[in-house]
């Protein structure tokens, strides 16, 4: 995945941001990074990504998963829908 890619999911990240006013006591978040490459990393390893199409469904799984275990949230898949779509169309390019 090239860097470029990787800066616009980051920026969906941080735009949506999930984590609210907590981003500030996170002294290691560097804009949502770690969550950007551990996205990635289930993309390749439990889709087998870009050999297989990924769904927006999935990708949201998936989003909703890895934060969800960084940040101790409590997301929904539907909550994760917004930011899917947006990372899901960067994907296809």
């Amino acid at each position: 995945m090239n860097q470029d890619k990787i800066e616009r999911f980051k920026a969906i990240l941080k735009k949506w941001n999930p984590i609210g006013t907590a981003e500030h006591s996170i002294p290691d978040l560097n804009d949502y990074e770690t969550e950007v490459d551990d996205i990635i990393f289930n993309l390749e390893i439990d889709y087998d990504f870009p050999e297989k199409n990924i769904t927006q469904k999935q990708l949201s799984k998936i989003i909703k998963e890895v934060l969800n275990q960084a940040f101790d949230l409590h997301l929904t898949n539907s909550e994760c829908d917004v930011p899917s779509e947006e990372i899901l169309k960067i994907l296809k390019e």
